[in-house]
């Protein structure tokens, strides 16, 4: 079986982003990368987390050309396979429907750095403009959008989020999610502070260094 390890890591986690609250029903898809065979792992279309079995998990080459599985990959094929083949740093993608990533997509307001853990993802987390879904403008819309960021809201959609491997880009999402929450409700009440570039540029470099001590370099 291709990539066994990868598409049991995919079930896994497609599980965790229903418990998590990070997306509702068969919402939401994950894929892997295998750079060096050049193909990935990605979820099957409308499939029960809860029922999905390794093989569901769907491989594809970078193309888009399904190369082993029985199951119909998701919809969203492209929109992982633009930051494969455009992004070296990015070798897992997490797409869900968290509710208030969800809000701001809907409003088409980026999430500004109201709070430190915007760093995960950059200085900010801009809002891609709208189209629809499974497109490849979709796919076009959020490369741009997400230009040096991991993280990028799909306008009146939900959220992407990126990383050098599934763990990180779950952790991503997760995080983003949680900011987007905090700027929602501070914006039910006031006017957040926003933290100035130069304090996010240094935070972002702490988290760097931080992940760098975290693999014992």
């Amino acid at each position: 079986m291709l990539m066994k390890d990868e598409r049991e890591a995919i079930v896994e986690y497609c599980i965790k982003l229903t418990e998590h609250g990070l997306t509702k029903g068969t919402g939401g898809n994950i894929s892997i990368c295998n750079r060096k065979e050049k193909i990935m792992a990605l979820s099957p279309s409308s499939l029960d987390y809860y029922k999905a079995k390794t093989e569901d998990v769907v491989v594809l080459d970078l193309e888009g050309n399904v190369i082993e599985g029985h199951r119909k990959p998701s919809t969203e094929y492209n929109l992982h396979r633009i930051f494969y083949v455009n992004r070296d740093d990015c070798n897992s993608v997490v797409h869900c429907h968290s509710m208030f990533s969800g809000v701001l997509s809907c409003l088409h307001w980026s999430i500004p750095a109201s709070h430190y853990m915007i760093a995960l993802a950059g200085k900010d987390v801009r809002c891609a403009e709208y189209a629809t879904f499974g497109t490849q403008k979709l796919a076009e819309n959020a490369l741009e959008a997400m230009k040096d960021r991991n993280a990028v809201l799909l306008g009146n959609h939900g959220l992407l989020a990126v990383a050098a491997d599934l763990p990180n880009a779950f952790n991503v999402a997760e995080e983003i999610e949680f900011c987007a929450e905090m700027y929602y409700r501070a914006k039910c009440v006031g006017e957040p502070f926003i933290l100035p570039d130069a304090e996010m540029e240094d935070i972002i470099g702490k988290f760097n260094n931080y992940a760098k001590l975290k693999k014992g370099d």
